[in-house]
């Protein structure tokens, strides 16, 4: 009985997909390049230099006294620009564009859909680039401030980018209706996460910086990127479940009438 549940459908199609596996790799590759992306963009703004250490701290929900650990991580405006050379953001650019691809080859593995075409690439770094410019806008502004009006806006347009996201690298393949309960669900996620992570990670980093120093900051916001990655495919796939149950409901109930 559990097994033919959307829970046990669920279940059995989030290990098909190797779900945790492919959180990993999202961790490891979003690691690899957004975290240098955007401090080597931000850092070319002198006047908003420190931002993106303050949006890290603030998107991980950590305390003001974690927050400072993870900012002081992020090197200094200058020291990025003196030590960024053209091999390294060529480097940058090409992880850059894998994690597009990793992203896209799950959703395409949700819906069950067939491997892009290899000139479909171009989608990767129009994906890349709208992702990096959101990040660096809520780096960049008062945005990821904690008022009302600016938690709305940051909630719309997460949730506006993952239901994009999803049909720019499946290319069009699924309808924009079936993809609007992934995104919300995403963004459900990342809101719980956030919680989590105020209760888990805030702690964590005080303790892994006595005891391992820096690299234990690191330790605890590379667990949190598994934590994003696990919720961005597993929204996905919760939205893709949504989409049949939903129909399936309403039509049991409508024969119960």
């Amino acid at each position: 009985m559990v097994g033919r549940s959307p829970v046990g459908r669920g279940w059995r199609q989030g290990s098909a997909l190797e779900l945790w596996q492919r959180a990993l790799s999202f961790a490891a590759l979003g690691f690899l390049t957004l975290v240098p992306l955007l401090i080597v963009i931000s850092a070319a703004d002198p006047a908003h230099g420190q931002g993106f250490a303050q949006w890290l701290g603030e998107g991980l929900g950590v305390s003001a006294t974690s927050r400072k650990k993870v900012e002081q991580l992020i090197a200094l405006p200058g020291q990025t620009l003196r030590t960024t050379t053209a091999f390294s953001l060529a480097a940058l650019a090409i992880f850059g564009l894998s994690f597009g691809a990793a992203v896209q080859t799950t959703y395409e593995k949700v819906w069950g859909l067939q491997p892009a075409r290899w000139w479909a690439r171009w989608r990767h770094l129009v994906w890349l680039a709208a992702l990096i410019g959101l990040l660096l806008l809520f780096a960049t502004t008062t945005l990821w401030r904690q008022t009302l009006a600016n938690g709305v806006a940051t909630v719309l347009s997460a949730t506006l980018f993952l239901w994009w996201s999803q049909h720019m690298l499946l290319g069009g393949r699924v309808r924009w209706s079936a993809l609007l309960p992934g995104a919300v669900a995403t963004t459900a996620g990342l809101l719980g996460l956030r919680i989590f992570s105020r209760l888990v990670f805030s702690p964590l980093i005080a303790t892994n910086t006595l005891a391992y120093g820096p690299i234990g900051t690191v330790l605890v916001i590379q667990s949190w990127l598994v934590g994003v990655g696990a919720v961005v495919y597993g929204g996905s796939l919760t939205g893709r479940l949504l989409h049949e149950e939903i129909p399936r409901v309403a039509r049991a109930l409508r024969r119960r009438r």
